[in-house]
């Protein structure tokens, strides 16, 4: 299946990243820097420093997908972060970003949310 949906789990590098890395080279960032398992089926996003290029690297049933953007004019907004290698993003935020809606004034309502007990 080609897609992202909301059920994903998202994970934004919070550092530079080469947009000449290919699936090796993004699955290694994931492992070593990260701390996470490329292989868990959530979906790692890597920007580039100029902002203008994304990458998004999800493992689907037996192989690496590997989503590319790059923007013709204007930049990325990224959230704000912490100084963690990795912040993990919500799939509304991740829409938000690709289609160019700034992240500044994002004012959320309240939604429900199920509790999951952990055993």
């Amino acid at each position: 299946m080609i897609g992202l949906t909301s059920h994903h789990k998202y994970y934004l590098y919070n550092k530079v990243c080469d947009m000449r890395k290919g699936f090796d080279g993004l699955s290694g960032i994931v492992q070593q820097e990260m701390a996470s398992d490329p292989l868990d089926g959530s979906v790692y996003i890597f920007v580039n420093r100029r902002r203008d290029r994304m990458k998004m690297l999800v493992w689907e049933s037996g192989g690496f997908m590997l989503y590319y953007k790059r923007l013709e004019q204007g930049t990325f907004e990224l959230p704000n972060s912490a100084i963690a290698s990795k912040l993990g993003l919500s799939w509304e935020t991740l829409v938000l970003m690709l289609t160019g809606i700034s992240l500044v004034q994002e004012k959320r309502k309240k939604r429900y949310t199920r509790l999951v007990k952990s055993v």
